[in-house]
């Protein structure tokens, strides 16, 4: 329940307006269930700042579809990641208005498209090595575009290239947060770490020939990065990215 939920609740109660057995009933923060396969957070907003992001991956189209027509009724929004092609159909047939991010493998509905940004808009930069670790940058900035913040991508400004990353300086030393993704051996999070003042988190991605051991070497790169401070999150893991920088958004403009 977000914050001003709960207030207005618990003040009809004070004021009389509402009895303690009707404010329970009205309580949205009590689990969910929706059948023997999925118990709903849906108190998990007011908690944490973040809603419940249902994981297709493991679940089958009609759970995906159930699960999203839940949150959608109850919450106004949902996101789905780790989405198939025919989990996707199937959301997409049940409730057409959803968009459907494939190479991202993300499905939005309700807060789908991105927020309208002015030029002075506090912003995550999404920072990509390389075209090939897009994919997973995508479900980054996807996902926080979803939660309402601002995204700049720059992408395919990895070291094999430096001059490329020094070209987009200007905009990376304006963002709020830098989500830095790349594959290989990962050195873009530790160039960045020693570049800019704000947090960076590093997504390292499976990319990469047989000694990137899909992604280890790129994971372990960035865990042992010379700069300080820099974040890593686990592999191909652009969702968790970009709830670790929503959260620092969140506390910066609460500021």
């Amino acid at each position: 329940m977000e914050t001003t939920q709960l207030t207005e609740l618990l003040l009809a109660v004070q004021e009389g307006r509402l009895s303690v057995v009707e404010a329970v009933a009205q309580w949205p923060d009590r689990a969910g269930q929706l059948s023997d396969f999925a118990v709903l957070d849906h108190g998990r907003t007011g908690r944490t700042g973040m809603p419940e992001v249902v994981f297709c991956q493991g679940k089958t189209p009609a759970q995906v579809v159930e699960i999203v027509g839940r949150l959608l009724a109850k919450e106004g929004r949902a996101l789905a990641t780790r989405a198939s092609a025919e989990t996707a159909s199937a959301v997409l047939a049940a409730h057409p208005q959803a968009l459907w991010h494939e190479a991202a493998r993300v499905i939005a509905l309700g807060n789908a498209a991105a927020p309208s940004c002015s030029a002075d808009a506090p912003f995550v930069a999404v920072v990509t090595a390389g075209t090939s670790d897009i994919p997973v940058a995508e479900e980054a900035a996807l996902t926080l575009e979803f939660l309402g913040h601002c995204v700049r991508r720059v992408y395919d400004v990895g070291v094999a290239g430096l001059h490329r990353l020094m070209n987009r300086l200007d905009v990376l030393r304006e963002a709020r947060v830098i989500v830095a993704v790349a594959g290989m051996e990962g050195a873009l999070a530790s160039v960045l770490g020693g570049l800019v003042a704000c947090p960076v988190v590093a997504v390292p991605t499976s990319v990469g020939y047989g000694a990137s051991f899909g992604g280890v070497a790129a994971l372990l790169a960035m865990l042992n990065s010379c700069a300080p401070g820099v974040a890593v999150v686990n592999i191909d893991n652009g969702f968790g990215a970009a709830v670790h920088a929503h959260q620092i958004m969140r506390i910066t403009e609460r500021r």
